[in-house]
């Protein structure tokens, strides 16, 4: 009778990951039928899911309809990347801190920051312009990177907080009473063994500040060379049409570089992700 339960079980638990993976992929396997059918066959009714004349002409024709194209894809890449390293530099300190010391207000700044997470960037898109008008920065990288670091170290420090809290203790204080002071056992000790940690958190932040460029360079950049690729997709639009074939594909080429970390990474990520799951 218990095994013909955990069948059963198990029969149900796969069949609700293959709904919730459906759900998630169906868009990005639309978004890549697209890409192969020509534009006229886009509005053929009724809908006609396979045809013969499914081509990858459009990854081709995307580079002549939007010449900047690889230059939106690499800003893309770039501010995502300087986004990642600045808020790494902020939060390792500020997550090793939380998880260590004790001082005035640490939890209370802690729900402050938790807090911050609950506001999108619409909501503070007008005094972000004003901040930065004033200090110069306007149309240029660091208009879509400082948004984008100011947001997403509250995250960082969550996240890393709670990893670098289970590091045993006793591995610093060994370091200490061999006189070692509280940066070299920092860099020495602690970060070591918190490489898993550290690469699930440079992840999301990487992800988050990949997905966060559309909001903040319409609104503080007006450089064309400097756009990102969701920006960039905009130049598909046309006075007279849409080209949404090609538009599906610079889309989805653009999330390679995503896709492509992720694939080197998951080793890593899920080693992160399931530390101190088992306390021994």
């Amino acid at each position: 009778m218990m095994d013909k339960y955990t069948k059963l079980q198990m029969v149900g638990i796969y069949a609700a990951i293959t709904v919730f993976l459906i759900f998630i992929l169906l868009p990005f396997f639309e978004m890549f039928m697209a890409s192969l059918r020509p534009l006229e066959h886009l509005f053929r009714s009724p809908y006609q899911f396979w045809s013969d004349d499914f081509s990858f002409q459009a990854y081709s024709d995307m580079w002549e309809t939007v010449p900047l194209l690889g230059r939106y894809i690499f800003n893309s890449v770039f501010i995502a990347t300087a986004v990642t390293v600045i808020t790494m530099i902020f939060v390792v300190p500020a997550a090793y801190a939380y998880a260590r010391l004790e001082f005035p207000f640490k939890n209370g700044s802690l729900a402050i920051f938790l807090g911050v997470n609950m506001f999108t960037g619409a909501v503070l898109l007008i005094p972000l312009y004003r901040v930065l008008r004033t200090m110069g920065l306007l149309n240029t990288y660091w208009a879509m990177i400082v948004p984008g670091v100011a947001f997403l170290i509250p995250t960082g420090i969550w996240l890393l907080r709670s990893y670098l809290e289970k590091i045993p203790k006793e591995l610093e204080e060994a370091a200490f009473v061999d006189g070692a002071s509280r940066m070299y056992t920092l860099r020495r000790v602690v970060l070591p063994l918190a490489v898993p940690g550290l690469i699930v958190v440079s992840t999301a932040v990487f992800i988050g500040a990949y997905a966060q460029q559309f909001l903040f360079a319409i609104t503080f950049n007006q450089q064309r060379e400097l756009q990102p690729l969701p920006a960039g997709l905009f130049e598909f639009i046309g006075y007279q049409d849409v080209t949404w074939n090609q538009m599906m594909a610079a889309a989805l080429t653009g999330v390679l570089p995503v896709m492509v970390i992720f694939l080197f990474l998951q080793k890593y990520l899920v080693a992160g992700l399931t530390a101190g799951a088992v306390k021994e």
